[in-house]
């Protein structure tokens, strides 16, 4: 992969918001990507820009991973026909939702124990 991520592990999301997001008490401006493998800056800033190959952080950690949360912004919106395309032909099969409410059930899912991966777009 090409990015390196810019730590390791998964933290839960402590806040959200102001154009970024807080984990491990470290902030991080624009969207991000937490597979298992680590925190990933992320260009998408709209659901739109959304695009297979803005996804190869989230397919690289696949194999460890059972569920993919993917926050769409402000409000819930639908993946392009070609995000959903790519990522159902790596057998991952995203729950979207709003960027508030996939912070909120990827922590959720952490606190079980489960394995997650999420990629959010900030919001204002």
């Amino acid at each position: 992969m090409g990015t390196k991520p810019r730590f390791n592990g998964q933290p839960p999301v402590d806040t959200y918001g102001d154009g970024g997001f807080r984990l491990a008490d470290q902030r991080f401006d624009g969207s991000i990507v937490v597979t298992p493998l680590g925190l990933y800056p992320w260009m998408p800033k709209s659901v739109e820009e959304i695009t297979p190959a803005s996804l190869a952080p989230v397919i690289e950690a696949a194999v460890r991973f059972d569920f993919l949360v993917i926050g769409s912004g402000e409000d819930t919106l639908r993946l392009s026909a070609d995000a959903m395309r790519f990522l159902e032909s790596h057998a991952i099969f995203p729950d979207v939702m709003a960027t508030g409410s996939a912070c909120r059930t990827y922590n959720m899912m952490l606190s079980e124990n489960r394995r997650v991966a999420a990629a959010f777009i900030a919001v204002a």
